[in-house]
């Protein structure tokens, strides 16, 4: 189910912006920025927390 949504997300995406639209690399650099902002973010939650073996 979550496979389907993320294809029909995507194909939305892909009909909305060609591949070659400025507004399509704007909106891909937006995304990772996003992606790396999140993932930095989670990172910083888990400072701090003991992540070894043992944990698990």
């Amino acid at each position: 189910m979550r496979a389907l949504v993320t294809a029909i997300i995507a194909n939305a995406f892909i009909r909305a912006f060609p591949a070659s639209s400025l507004r399509a690399d704007l909106l891909k650099q937006i995304a990772l920025l996003c992606g790396a902002i999140l993932f930095v973010w989670l990172l910083s939650l888990t400072s701090g927390l003991d992540l070894s073996a043992g944990f698990f």
